[in-house]
């Protein structure tokens, strides 16, 4: 394609040749400018007339544009409004962990010192809201059409407060673990499944008739009867001791020892490590023994102590419940030693 140039001034014609691959590309770019232009007076000139009112402009492509735009914004509102729905719902099922998360932390054992440091910790990593300043509060109120804006900040504060509250069981988790664990190291089952047959204090000795201080619990069964560990641990001594007969020391931790004496046989070694329930060895009646009996002990501190008193705890720790406020474990009364 050629294209002949003339001007009065110039002497000459100038002649341009276009090949039809330029040709093309000229009318693409002329196409797409075009496009552009028109989408920029659409948006610039049409939308801002029809926002404004222009008093022109606005009548004539009002009916065409403003159809659209109204059906955007409803459409934008019944979203914003579903939004603010689920967002009221959010808040009071986090409402509902708070008040479990205050309840969990009570049972754990947690001081108030510490629940403020983690919330002032919290609060901290918040971003500054401009809303207000101070002690806060009331019902959830929806957001108003049109704010999107103050749903995406309420948004962004329920994350932090549940990431806050999420720390907080995470922490009275650790600590009712950490409990219970303390829990399960000490003696609090019976060692033998049989009613106590004489209990910690003085009686009249069996031997010679005199009045003598029995310091454990005997729980007569056959011989042969299994013992379970009173608690976990590491077992100590494990051989013929004197009175006591065939015995087993198991260590606690924490000063508490018990003993399992008068035993048939002995199926765990010094050193091992054994659960709370697990068979340590068999009822017998070695020693000074009249029958066929577990004599079982708790000392505290190599002090004999009434295991009664500790086996009280069994239920509770059985339930899985931890103690309750300002309950302690039996104290190291001191008494005198004797079998």
């Amino acid at each position: 394609m050629d294209i002949l140039i003339t001007h009065g001034r110039l002497a000459r014609t100038r002649s341009v040749h276009l090949r039809p691959l330029q040709l093309w590309l000229m009318l693409g770019a002329l196409l797409l400018a075009l496009l552009l232009l028109s989408g920029t007076v659409y948006h610039f000139v049409f939308l801002k007339a029809v926002r404004e009112g222009w008093p022109v402009v606005s009548q004539i492509v009002g009916p065409v544009i403003g159809r659209d735009a109204v059906d955007r914004e409803r459409y934008l509102r019944e979203n914003v409004e579903a939004m603010a729905l689920q967002l009221g719902e959010l808040q009071a099922k986090l409402l509902k962990i708070e008040a479990v998360g205050e309840r969990v932390s009570g049972l754990a054992g947690l001081k108030r010192e510490e629940l403020r440091a983690l919330d002032e910790a919290g609060r901290a990593a918040a971003p500054a809201s401009p809303a207000a300043s101070g002690p806060g509060g009331g019902p959830f109120v929806p957001a108003p059409a049109g704010g999107a804006a103050r749903l995406e900040q309420l948004m962004q504060q329920l994350d932090l407060d549940a990431d806050r509250q999420s720390d907080l069981l995470v922490l009275a988790e650790s600590r009712l673990l950490l409990r219970r664990l303390e829990q399960m190291l000490v003696p609090s089952i019976r060692p033998v499944e049989v009613a106590v047959g004489s209990g910690f204090g003085f009686r009249l000795d069996p031997f010679n008739g005199r009045t003598a201080l029995h310091t454990g619990l005997d729980f007569a069964a056959p011989v042969g009867t299994p013992i379970r560990a009173a608690a976990g641990g590491r077992v100590i001594e494990a051989q013929h001791d004197g009175a006591y007969g065939l015995a087993l020391k198991i260590d606690h931790g924490q000063g508490l020892v018990t003993r399992y004496a008068h035993s048939s046989e002995i199926l765990v070694r010094p050193g091992e490590l054994v659960r709370r329930g697990q068979t340590v060895a068999r009822v017998g009646s070695t020693g000074r023994s009249t029958g066929p009996h577990l004599h079982f002990e708790v000392l505290l501190e190599g002090v004999q102590q009434d295991p009664a008193r500790f086996l009280a705890l069994g239920e509770r720790i059985d339930a899985d419940l931890p103690p309750r406020p300002g309950e302690a474990l039996p104290g190291p009364g001191r008494v005198a030693k004797g079998r």
